[in-house]
């Protein structure tokens, strides 16, 4: 979604900030995400968080995937 520039530096937003997009009463608001680590929790989910070993597994499968293509 394209701000213009001039509500961009009114509002403090960054050219390519995060931001919060929510609706309120049949209106979008849109606020600055300062941090990225404030977007925890803002995506809900039923499956529980991969462990370190399976996180490092998948890394490893997705190299290794990579790595092939680049050999044929």
């Amino acid at each position: 979604m394209s701000i213009p520039i001039k509500l961009r530096r009114k509002l403090g937003f960054d050219k390519n900030q995060k931001a919060w997009v929510t609706e309120e009463n049949g209106k979008l608001i849109i606020e600055p995400v300062k941090d990225f680590l404030e977007l925890a929790g803002s995506l809900k989910t039923t499956k529980k968080p991969l462990s370190s070993e399976e996180i490092h597994d998948l890394f490893a499968q997705s190299v290794a995937k990579e790595y092939a293509k680049k050999m044929k």
